[in-house]
């Protein structure tokens, strides 16, 4: 009786793996149809095992349904399609379902499925968890942890990342920027770990499912993301005030020069005095650091040419993915600190440092 019972448990056991190795032919079918072009025999392929609840092939319609390939067009059936994938812990269908969530204004039903997607590395995640943190909406507002995860994701190439930058150059401090540098290679280093140990763990699932790379999953770049932060809600200390331009006014016609006598030799015009050397002291003012090297070259063009950096020059800096901007030449330390001192008052913000 135990025997026959052993038996009868083997026997079920094996329909199940037949049933799953037969799943797996049709979603690998598929795929090889989705890669020669013919979306719609892909879409046969994936639609009896998606029915039976296998993740990949889920995910494979739900990618067809957002592009409209072999199918109609239906965001809606393929967040579907995402959510029953991602309930069964297929990540790529997570990333996309909560993508699809935050772009159609559920931002906080989305935000557990961002901030996954973010630790692992996702560009699109961090840049939109990063300008959560900057804003404080649906995240808690840290400038540190959200000036790092944009520049993370533009050191990934997401080109709506450079924009956001800049905006954020304008009203993160220097410190805080400064002290996203480490805080994005701490998160480099995290995601890298997940995604090493997620590889290990679909190595030893059984059975083996085929490749993301293989699938629909390239589709993934299209969802549209804000191309810069929203309006900032906290002003400065000392805020924002519009200088107008000047009204215009006459133009004053300058008078006509008088003939010069001709009888009258012109004088030689007197040398002119050697430019000085460039200052060469080993002290400098930082002025900024800053995730676009352009505004370091704004910032210097509009304060560079004020006295308490005359006849100082110009450094930019390398610092990871920040550049820092730097007068250098001051002979001591005493000179540099009061030159910052005074910039500081006119409510610009600087540190000392030594070449």
């Amino acid at each position: 009786m135990e025997s026959s019972r052993n038996f009868g448990s083997f026997l079920a056991v094996g329909a199940i793996f037949l049933a799953s190795s037969a799943a797996l032919a049709d979603v690998k079918a598929g795929v090889d149809a989705w890669a020669a072009g013919d979306y719609k025999a892909a879409i046969g392929e994936w639609q009896g095992p998606a029915q039976r609840g296998d993740p990949d092939a889920q995910f494979n319609l739900a990618q067809a349904y957002k592009l409209g390939r072999g199918v109609e067009q239906d965001l809606a059936k393929a967040e579907t399609q995402y959510r029953m994938a991602a309930d069964k812990g297929h990540l790529q269908a997570a990333d996309n379902y909560g993508l699809l969530l935050f772009q159609r204004g559920e931002r906080a039903n989305a935000m557990p499925y961002i901030i996954a997607a973010s630790d692992r590395g996702d560009p699109r995640a961090q840049y939109i968890l990063g300008l959560a943190h900057f804003n404080g909406d649906v995240a808690p507002k840290d400038w540190v942890r959200g000036y790092a995860l944009v520049s993370l994701a533009h050191q990934a190439g997401l080109p709506q990342a450079i924009p956001a930058l800049k905006q954020m150059d304008e009203f993160i401090p220097l410190e805080q920027r400064q002290a996203s540098v480490p805080l994005a290679a701490e998160l480099r280093v995290k995601a890298n770990t997940l995604q090493a140990s997620e590889a290990a763990a679909r190595d030893l699932g059984t059975p083996p499912r085929p490749p993301a790379t293989a699938s629909p999953a390239t589709a993934g770049a299209d969802f549209t993301l804000p191309p810069s932060p929203p309006a900032v809600t906290t002003p400065s200390p000392k805020g924002w005030i519009e200088v107008p331009p000047p009204a215009p006014g006459p133009v004053a016609q300058p008078p006509s020069p008088a003939p010069a006598p001709a009888s009258i030799a012109k004088p030689a015009p007197a040398p002119r005095p050697a430019p000085a050397a460039a200052p060469q002291g080993p002290w400098r003012v930082q002025l900024g650091a800053f995730g676009v090297r352009g505004n370091a070259e704004r910032l210097w063009s509009q304060i560079g040419s004020r006295s308490e950096l005359a006849g100082k020059r110009k450094i930019l800096v390398p610092a990871g993915q920040l550049t820092k901007l730097q007068a250098g030449g001051f002979a001591s330390e005493a000179q540099a600190t009061s030159a910052c001192g005074k910039l500081k008052a006119a409510g610009h913000a600087c540190l000392v440092v030594k070449d």
